[in-house]
């Protein structure tokens, strides 16, 4: 009973120590977006190369040039991410046997990978074993990658480009830059003029960012859907050995029920045509999901949080206007039927 009390009473932070963490974090985060104003980043669909280029590239594969995107070091994150949490919080937390009960990092972990057991044998039976491992790895993989999104400095933060920078009509009058150096690091801000308020966007195709969310580079999205199609067909065969075929070359009955074998047949040929279709399916759906929702996040994180420079804009109009746009948030959405 005392060692029990003795480490709940382990720290002396009224409120815990993440909790303060968490806070000075966001005391930080406001003070840096008061000293440099954020600008809303360029979206762009290609992802970017941030080492190298197709002019320059680090070297060729396969015949074609090699260069690191910025959605290949979000999946190096990503990977490295899940790889020290797997070392750190879960290995020991499984080392501890059984009956130990996980905290933390390792029980999320453990809650989030039932759910996905759960749901894997209550549709695979006893293949679970067999999927369950690609199944949370993907989902693991994605949810990560995913949420990096959310992060300070994706798509936000990264090298400046003069090469971009003079493909701006009149950039030296629209945006404006501040440099400063941490040690021999160069580090350029770049927003848009006060007086051009409308350039944001233009402004931030200067960057090139480092980091941005793998799921809205188009190559990530078809690999995963070709690994997923492939598996699809492999646990299928191991399930059901060569029959599993029959699936789509159905012929038993073409010869002895010719009518209901050519239509049996013929819907062979269409599951075909549909296992082709899913990796279109899978690929364009994440992609499209992910990249949406980049589409609308970022425009709207950089607006909530440059309010004053909202503010600002807002005292600038007439008294006429500035009613008038009071009027209509007050009025509320009107039909236009007619």
């Amino acid at each position: 009973m005392s060692e029990t009390h003795a480490a709940e009473k382990k720290t002396g932070w009224r409120w815990g120590v993440s909790r303060w963490i968490l806070l000075a974090v966001v005391i930080i985060g406001f003070w840096l977006t008061g000293m440099y104003p954020p600008t809303r980043p360029a979206i762009f669909l290609p992802a970017e190369a941030v080492f190298g280029t197709d002019y320059a590239p680090l070297g060729t594969f396969l015949g074609y040039p090699f260069y690191i995107t910025n959605t290949f070091i979000a999946t190096i994150i990503a990977d490295v991410f899940l790889l020290l949490v797997l070392v750190f919080a879960i290995r020991p937390a499984l080392n501890k046997g059984i009956d130990h009960v996980a905290k933390g990092v390792a029980g999320f972990f453990e809650a989030f990978l039932e759910i996905i057991y759960n749901l894997t044998q209550a549709t695979a039976g006893k293949w679970t074993r067999t999927i369950f491992p690609w199944f949370a790895g993907i989902t693991m993989l994605v949810l990560v990658m995913n949420w990096m999104e959310l992060f300070p400095g994706v798509d936000s933060i990264g090298t400046f480009s003069d090469h971009h920078a003079h493909e701006i009509e009149h950039f030296d009058e629209i945006c404006q830059t501040s440099t400063f150096h941490i040690g021999s690091l160069e580090v350029v801000n770049v927003w848009a003029d006060p007086a051009h308020p409308e350039s944001v966007a233009e402004c931030s195709h200067a960057i090139i960012p480092w980091v941005r969310a793998t799921a809205t580079d188009l190559n990530f999205t078809v690999a995963l859907a070709l690994i997923s199609v492939v598996m699809i067909q492999v646990v299928g065969v191991k399930a059901l050995g060569i029959s599993y075929f029959e699936k789509f070359f159905y012929v038993r009955t073409l010869f002895t029920k010719p009518f209901f074998g050519l239509i049996d047949f013929a819907v062979g040929l269409f599951e075909i045509v549909s296992e082709l279709s899913k990796i279109i399916s899978f690929s364009f759906r994440l992609f499209g999901n992910i990249f949406a929702g980049m589409v609308l996040l970022l425009p709207t994180a950089a607006t909530a949080i440059a309010h004053s420079r909202s503010a600002e804009l807002f005292h600038a109009l007439s008294d006429e206007a500035r009613l008038q746009i009071i009027q209509i948030l007050l009025d509320g959405e009107h039909c236009v039927c007619d």
